[in-house]
């Protein structure tokens, strides 16, 4: 007899349906499973027989065959042990062919019959249903977590005898409706989030910072050690637009890749990797999204930034431009999402001190050199705002901070307005001006003939090249946005030109 039931993995950001096939023949018992899987996937046996017969249900004492279709496919993971669970009572005729037709099952069995969750939920709730599969089962703890997938009806499960039963009809399976407000997770504490009024002076690097996160552009922060680059960046958190529903899905549905438990993230994510990370965990492996997809709709911080080495850096690259990684190895290859924005921050020099009127610098010319080398052109001509940021006056350090968040509510007040005229101006919620190709700013920008004056004798002085030309005008959009204008102006033009000067930032 064969039996068929079906499953999915996920795959990157997306997945494969499974069909899990299973024979049974006389001979010596014994249990084996085909298919290319991985050590978890041969490990199934011990959990499936156990856990099998803890829940009072036959094991078949006979040759029991298990193909993982297609078999090319390398499969790694515990998803397909509630299916070959199934299979296994299919074949022993404790379930008819009949009780799981148009079926889709998942989920990690214990040794006692009970489900554990399992990552990727959402990716697999959207390949059943794309695939037009009516019921998914699924470890009920992943519940909340697929119910933000609509258009299937989704059973959440404790345990194989409870499913049992309810394939058989004789004790239905009954879910409460999955709450995702209650069951949410933020990535920033509210009690630990700091407001541009807490900040004293710096008006340039906040101004930057509030352009920065309207068109989400890249923000690059340099100045001496304790001039407040860092708690800047944390601002950016307090600042950022609620995540649209798209958004909410498709951050909740890396995140369930890297953690399986039942979880919807509600706020957009600020990623802060340790300059010791490796490159796997920056960029991603396999089924596991690194770091900068990690960041999707939210912030990538990079403290420090020359501290990395450079072949983290210069991974960047591709994502920064084209806002997807794609991780390639010989027999496998998955292609992750990764629109984030880059906050990075850096010292003018080892020491720190370059240009700081207070310290005197004790780093050599070479050092200084070899310290800033560090950031290669191409690197840097991604960045589209470079902000110097100088030390408070110690003087004014025990000032009072206010107790009101005019500052900052005026701030966001003015981001959401630009935003808002983004999505009107581009007919969409996922484009920003940041994001614009080339093509895209010369066919929907507006610049006025002084405007572009001024860009055609600033980038002949500062020989931008044309990636950074560019940039200019999306910077200078963003600006003529939070000032509602329809036309970008010469001054525009001219604010962008000041964050886009690097010399004026970077020996």
């Amino acid at each position: 007899m064969i039996s068929r039931i079906y499953s999915i993995v996920p795959s990157g950001f997306t997945g494969h349906i499974i069909e899990v096939e299973g024979d049974s023949n006389r001979g010596l018992p014994a249990f084996n499973i085909v298919g290319m899987g991985s050590k978890s996937i041969n490990e199934a046996k011990d959990r499936v027989r156990s856990s099998l017969m803890n829940s009072n249900f036959t094991f078949p004492d006979r040759k029991v065959t298990i193909n993982l279709a297609p078999a090319n496919l390398p499969k790694e993971g515990t998803f397909l042990d509630l299916p070959i669970a199934i299979s296994v009572l299919t074949l022993s005729h404790q379930l008819l062919p009949s009780d799981v037709t148009n079926k889709a099952f998942v989920g990690e069995l214990s040794l006692d019959g009970t489900l554990r969750p399992i990552p990727g939920i959402i990716n697999i709730a959207e390949i059943a249903k794309a695939h037009g599969f009516t019921e998914l089962y699924l470890p009920i703890n992943n519940l909340s977590q697929a119910s933000l997938i609509s258009g299937i009806n989704l059973i959440g499960v404790h345990n194989l005898t409870e499913l049992f039963l309810h394939l058989k009809d004789q004790k239905p399976i009954i879910n409460d409706t999955p709450n995702v407000v209650k069951n949410t997770k933020t990535e920033v504490n509210p009690q630990n989030q700091v407001y541009l009024d807490h900040i004293l002076g710096q008006s340039t690097a906040k101004r930057a910072l509030e352009i920065a996160i309207a068109g989400r552009h890249n923000l690059l922060l340099s100045g001496p050690p304790g001039a407040g680059k860092t708690i800047l960046a944390r601002t950016a958190t307090s600042l950022l637009p609620p995540l649209t529903i798209q958004e909410k899905i498709a951050v909740t549905k890396l995140h369930s890749l890297t953690n399986p438990l039942d979880d919807v993230i509600t706020t957009r994510p600020f990623r802060t990797p340790h300059h010791t990370s490796t490159l796997p965990a920056l960029i991603g492996s396999n089924n596991h999204p690194g770091e900068i997809s990690l960041a999707h709709h939210g912030i990538l911080f990079l403290d420090e930034l020359p501290e990395y080495p450079r072949q983290l850096l210069e991974a960047l690259r591709q994502p920064l431009e084209d806002r997807e990684v794609t991780i390639s190895r010989a027999n496998h290859k998955v292609t992750f999402p990764a629109d984030f924005m880059l906050i990075a921050t850096m010292n003018p020099c080892p020491c720190g001190y370059l240009g700081d009127p207070t310290h005197e610098c004790i780093c050599t010319v070479a050092q200084i050199e070899r310290y800033q080398k560090k950031l290669s052109g191409p690197l840097l001509d991604r960045i589209d705002l470079y902000i110097p940021v100088q030390k408070v006056n110690n003087d004014d350090l025990l000032k009072n901070a206010t107790n009101t968040t005019s500052e900052h509510a005026q701030a966001k007040f003015r981001i959401k307005k630009a935003i808002t005229r983004q999505k009107a101006r581009y007919n969409s919620t996922d484009i920003y001006n940041a994001s614009l190709s080339s093509h895209q700013v010369v066919k929907l920008l507006d610049l006025s003939i002084k405007a572009k004056n001024i860009l055609k004798s600033a980038s002949d002085k500062l020989n931008l090249s044309a990636r950074s030309y560019f940039k200019v005008i999306k910077v200078a959009r963003t600006i003529a946005d939070l000032d509602s204008s329809d036309t970008i102006t010469e001054s525009h033009i001219s604010e962008a030109l000041t964050y886009r000067h690097k010399s004026n930032n970077l020996v």
